[in-house]
């Protein structure tokens, strides 16, 4: 599947070398000519690899090929990424100035001769290389193909959260679920029940059915829900079943000991009804299964524990004797059948195509019953009517699945070999993640390597990046490659099923690698590593060509971090999060490639060396729980290029012109500031969208009217923050669309500026204001807005009397609002008919 990405690659460095920096550059260094070569060459290897994707040749010489030309684009990338740098370097210079006669040195610029040299010898060797691919052609029996046609137009899709009715099938074996776990036993013990099959066919699915329905409800008061997957540590499973227990979840148990950890779960369980779910469990080993159900079996009669599991050694060590496991079967053909339509067309509309839906009925077969098999191949179809597209998919040798675990995966692989070109890279990258990551697309690291890596397509004009990557994760959700996907304000939350990671990982081999005990070798040629553990990092073999790597939790290895800054001079992505350094290598500013670092949560740093501004490809550089960091680095400034800054350090204040010149800035966020006072007016950042505070303590005061295009704001635990903002009863022009506000004390009601965003507010989201009295008259005046939430406000007795004109309203929750849920409680509350229009109401339960 190299080709695939390939493709994509080819695609954007042709792109960049038709950029007007480079073509400038070009120019400047006398290597124009040279490049056109290059752009010419790569443009010819790209239509050449579109017929190899197509004839699937599975040769040796065909994968040395693809190999050679990886390597070969990887090298044609640095040296165009090197063109930028240096125009970016050069600006910066000529525009600040530099730091010292020494620093000045560094920039390649001093010596323009020398490195006009290096360059040309660059290109010209790149180009005998691009030639001598190229010439292969004929041998390999590729053709040149001048148009892809594997790009897939996919109809728009609804933001809409999953909910049971679009579960098909799945009632009977609910009912015989439910049954089996609300039966009375006739003894003490533990009672487990094992779901059990291959991967696809809705094990999870049926758990979440059963876990939510009222029956469980009444007869379990303490519902637990714990994703196991590979990780069957003991101390480490403990740790999730107490990170689900509603009532202690906000306590940290990770320092603790395994006796302290197994001491508190126990006492939590004690006098307890509970139901216990275990999803994805491969554990085989009776031991360690054993230990784990002799601390949570605390004698309580009906206590029952719901495993899913791909593994029949796992369930028969697990599952009890009197309770056999349950066999989940594949859906029936005529189930099938209706998920498949529900998915590949729009309603109503698969009656006008009769002839593809016969040909649908012979692939619903070759699924074998296996909903993620069908939910795949229906979401690959949508708005694809051309009889021969479909005949062609339907006859494809992919499809002679037999009942076994791996037999989904080439389903799945179906599903990506149908992307377009420009989301496979994409997709690629969610290899770097372990398995059960819980991803938000606005904070999430996955768009972040996207943006570094070159793959996000420029956003248009007045969106972000993260409005970029957002519409590929839609694109990559409406393919079904992404699940429990859901839209909350600004910010996208999904994961990824155990084999579509499977997948990703299957398509990125050699590439993109994970390190751990079971994979400890790093592929030769690999570009992306992820370590998982400290141990291996003192073996690891750096290959030159780096250019994403993540540290493992607690990394405080100096020896590789600087082996990692001295040798892999090309890396785009670096993440130091949660690590345990003191300090970074004084020379780290010789990354300039470097386009995402994450200092997060290293609580042991106390300062960052002003080379680091010598990075102007930086776009996101995250400080977040550095709490003993004294200060931002000098000459922060000329980080021209940055886009997303977190913030937490112990300075009091920011120089205005520090920040002022961060001319690219779409994302400011300041966490745990607990020296931090005011936030200048002078501060003027034309392109920023988002702000944020979140527990700064002593912010008094702060100021947004010069910041012209915010659209997200935060406030969180800042209880001396003047909510006028310095405005008084002005009503400026604002162009707010989310706002959150989180235990601010000090809100009695809404400030008055929040009418300046009257015509594009469409998120509030209001939590823990205990002083909080009264919303004003005036909000159902926001025309747009969407989304309201209220929690934990005790003081609020009311909502404004005009709700029934927010006709746009969609979704609304309060809860542990004793006065308004009473008064709001759907169909019996006094009120209930000023908010019974809202699509989506969720009120909490009143108190008695």
């Amino acid at each position: 599947m190299a080709e695939s990405i390939l493709f994509s690659f080819a695609e954007l460095l042709v792109g960049k070398l038709a950029s007007c920096a480079v073509q400038q550059a070009s120019l400047v260094w006398g290597v124009h000519d040279d490049l056109k070569d290059m752009k010419e060459s790569i443009v010819l290897i790209k239509d050449l690899l579109l017929d190899a994707e197509q004839k699937k040749l599975q040769s040796n010489a065909l994968s040395e090929w693809l190999r050679q030309i990886k390597q070969i684009f990887s090298d044609a990338e640095n040296i165009v990424d090197d063109f930028e740098c240096e125009a970016m370097q050069k600006h910066v210079v000529n525009t600040h100035g530099s730091f010292s006669r020494k620093v000045s040195r560094f920039f390649s610029s001093s010596n323009p001769l020398v490195y006009r040299l290096k360059m040309a010898h660059q290109i010209k060797d790149i180009n005998e290389k691009l030639n001598k691919v190229v010439a292969k052609k004929n041998m390999l029996g590729l053709q040149i193909i001048d148009k892809d046609t594997r790009v897939v137009h996919v109809r728009e899709s609804t933001y809409s959260h999953v909910n049971p009715s679009n579960v098909i099938g799945r009632e009977h074996d609910k009912q015989k679920i439910i049954d089996l776990l609300v039966q009375d036993g006739h003894d003490k013990s533990l009672c487990v029940i094992p779901i059990l099959g291959m991967g696809g066919l809705g094990k999870t699915t049926l758990a979440k059915l059963v876990f939510n329905d009222t029956r469980i409800d009444a007869c379990f008061p303490l519902k637990m829900w714990v994703c196991v997957s590979n990780d069957f540590e003991l101390k480490n499973i403990l740790i999730k079943i107490l990170n689900s227990v509603p009532h202690l979840k906000e306590k940290k148990f990770k320092n603790f000991e395994t006796e302290q950890v197994q001491n508190h779960l126990r006492s939590a369980l004690q006098c307890q009804r509970f139901l216990l779910v275990l999803d994805d469990v491969w554990n085989e080993d009776r031991v360690r299964w054993d230990e784990l159900k002799e601390i949570i079996d605390v004698g309580v009669e009906g206590n029952k524990i719901l495993v899913t599991t791909r593994s029949h050694s796992a369930a028969a060590i697990m599952r009890t004797k009197s309770f056999n496991s349950y066999h989940l079967k594949g859906l029936s053909e005529d189930d099938s059948f209706s998920l498949f339509v529900k998915l590949a067309f729009k309603e109503g509309e698969e009656k006008k195509y009769p002839h593809l839906l016969e040909i649908g009925e012979d692939m619903v077969k070759k699924c074998r019953g296996i909903p993620l098999a069908v939910r795949t191949l229906g979401s690959s179809l949508v708005s694809r009517v051309d009889k021969k597209e479909w005949e062609s998919l339907r006859d494809n040798e992919i499809w002679n699945l037999s009942q076994n675990e791996k037999d989904i995966l080439p389903a799945l692989q179906l599903s990506y070999n149908l992307l377009p070109s420009y989301l496979k890279s994409c997709f690629a990258c969610f290899s770097l993640y372990p398995k059960n990551t819980r991803f938000v697309s606005s904070t999430s690291a996955i768009t972040a390597v996207w943006q570094a890596l070159g793959f996000l397509p420029p956003p248009k004009e007045s969106e972000t990046w993260e409005d970029a990557a957002s519409k590929l994760l839609c694109e990559l959700w409406s393919r079904s490659l992404l699940s429990d996907y859901l839209v909350v304000g600004g910010s996208c939350f999904f994961e990824l099923h155990d084999l579509v990671h499977d997948l990703a990982m299957h398509v990125s081999k050699g590439e993109f690698e994970i390190i751990d005990r079971h994979h400890p070798k790093i592929s030769e040629h690999a570009q992306h590593l992820t370590f998982m553990e400290n141990n291996m990092l003192d073996q690891a073999l750096l290959p030159t060509c780096l250019r994403t790597i993540s540290f493992p939790e607690g990394a405080m290895n100096k020896t590789f971090l600087n082996k990692v800054v001295s040798r892999c001079k090309y890396l785009r992505f670096l993440d130091l999060s949660d690590s345990e350094y003191e300090s970074l290598p004084p020379y780290i500013g010789k990354l300039k490639h470097l386009r995402y670092l994450t200092l997060a949560h290293n609580e042991k740093l106390k300062g960052l060396p002003d080379s680091l501004c010598k990075l102007q490809n930086l776009q996101t550089l995250i400080l977040r729980g550095c709490t003993n960091l004294q200060k931002l680095p000098k000459g922060i400034r000329k980080l021209i290029n940055l886009r997303q800054l977190f913030i937490t350090t112990k300075q009091q204040d920011f120089p205005d012109k520090e920040i002022s010149n961060l001319t690219s800035l779409e994302d400011l966020r300041f966490f745990s500031c607990d020296n931090l006072e005011s936030l200048s007016e002078g501060i003027q950042l034309s392109s920023l969208k988002t702000l944020s505070f979140v527990g700064c303590e002593r912010l008094k005061s702060s100021s947004f009217h010069n910041i012209p295009n915010l659209e997200n704001l935060a406030i969180e635990d800042c209880g001396k923050l003047e909510m006028a903002m310095g405005l008084g009863n002005q009503i400026p022009n604002l162009t707010l669309k989310y706002l959150f506000l989180a235990r601010l004390p000090q809100l009695v009601t809404l400030p008055q500026w929040l009418q300046g965003s009257m015509n594009t507010l469409h998120s509030l989201v209001i939590i823990s204001c205990k002083n909080l009295e009264v919303l004003p008259e005036w909000l159902p005046s926001l025309i747009f807005f969407k989304q309201l939430g209220i929690q934990d406000c005790p003081k609020l007795l009311s909502l404004p009397n005009n709700m029934h004109r927010l006709t746009n309203l969609e979704h609304l929750v309060i809860n542990g609002c004793p006065e308004l849920c009473k008064r709001y409680q759907p169909k019996v509350g006094q009120d209930w008919h000023k908010i019974s229009h809202i699509k989506k109401v969720i009120i909490g339960e009143p108190e008695e």
